[in-house]
């Protein structure tokens, strides 16, 4: 039973980063032959991971088609923007109001990191590295981590996640002329140092509304680019 268990976790964790690193494309199909071949595991161990992805957004699953990566479209991501805008500045206004010094740390480390961490690999230069996306993911972690309330970060966290797709099938994101990305995520990181909830949240709204906004024009153009 145990070594199940880790074979699931196994395949959970590998086919969340070829989703997450665009590997798999939005929409395509996740089907149980090619999933065991690729990851050499059982049915059962997949069947788990696409059920925990599936929970976190980022795979779908319909009759008598079975599970695909979740499809990107301009509707669902201005919805899932909306969301975010709400609920993620909400959880940082209370992250600063409950975290402690531990929490200002782990923020100021977590910048630390991303800061220093390539945006892009030379092998991959079209798309944000796999270094990068999971320091980013880190750093926004911890500027929300303060927030007590474990179901609000949870729900913060999985919008994040899905809206990572949408980073990652952009050709754009991060590489605007006009935008300064490492400069956004210091100044929302000093104000939340500062302990200035106000400025903080606005700060994240307007850094996630901008991001969105480049992602939809995207959407708009590719909405399922291979």
């Amino acid at each position: 039973m145990a070594g199940e268990v880790t074979r699931a976790e196994g395949v959970y964790q590998q086919l969340r980063a070829d989703i997450l690193g665009g590997r798999m494309v939005p929409g395509q199909r996740l089907k149980f032959p090619d999933l065991c071949e690729r990851y050499t595991t059982s049915v059962g161990a997949a069947r788990e991971a696409l059920t925990r992805l599936t929970a976190e957004g980022l795979v779908k699953t319909k009759p008598h088609l079975g599970y695909t990566v979740t499809p990107l479209s301009h509707e669902d991501l201005a919805d899932l923007t909306k969301a975010r805008l709400e609920i993620e500045s909400l959880v940082l206004r209370l992250s600063i109001l409950e975290g402690d010094v531990q929490w200002e740390a782990r923020a100021v480390a977590a910048h630390h990191l991303l800061e220093r961490t390539p945006f892009t690999d030379p092998a991959d230069p079209d798309r944000p590295a796999d270094a990068w996306v999971s320091a980013h993911a880190d750093f926004h972690l911890a500027l929300i981590d303060g927030c007590g309330n474990r179901r609000l970060v949870a729900t913060a966290l999985g919008l994040r996640e899905e809206a990572e797709l949408y980073r990652q099938w952009s050709v754009s994101f991060g590489q605007e002329t006009d935008r300064d990305l490492p400069a956004e995520h210091k100044a929302i990181l000093e104000a939340a140092l500062a302990r200035d909830a106000d400025l903080a949240a606005e700060r994240l709204r307007d850094h996630i509304a901008h991001t969105a906004q480049l992602l939809i024009s995207c959407a708009e153009d590719e909405p399922n680019r291979p």
